[in-house]
């Protein structure tokens, strides 16, 4: 199951300048919430053995790491993947098991996606 979680965007900020006006910290505890309800309903809704991929175009730590902490805290029996063995072809996708593009290294927005499968 794939979350495209809503998020700040921050990672597109390349592509869109303006969102540097436009965001600010208070954006961001709204979003996380409703990002953390989204991954819980997928984390709820997959079958021992099923995948959750949470992704956003953020590389805000609130937004990407601490939503998967709290989903895995929230919801045990997931174990998470390496999500770098999806993209064996592309170099530089951080020290894992989330992946992280960046627009200086990877010619795209910035992103983030962790990989979780429910083991029990």
């Amino acid at each position: 199951m794939l979350v495209d979680a809503p998020c700040t965007g921050l990672g597109a900020l390349r592509r869109r300048a303006e969102l540097r006006w436009r965001r600010s910290a208070d954006d961001v505890p709204p979003l996380r919430g409703l990002q953390q309800k989204l991954l819980a309903v997928a984390m709820d809704s997959v079958k021992v053995g099923g995948v959750v991929a949470y992704v956003t175009c953020s590389p805000h730590l609130s937004e990407t790491d601490q939503v998967i902490r709290a989903g895995l805290k929230k919801t045990p029996g997931f174990e998470v993947l390496d999500a770098r063995e999806l993209l064996p072809e592309v170099a530089g996708l951080g020290e894992g098991p989330a992946i992280r593009l960046w627009p200086q290294f990877h010619d795209t927005d910035g992103m983030y996606m962790s990989v979780l499968r429910r083991v029990g």
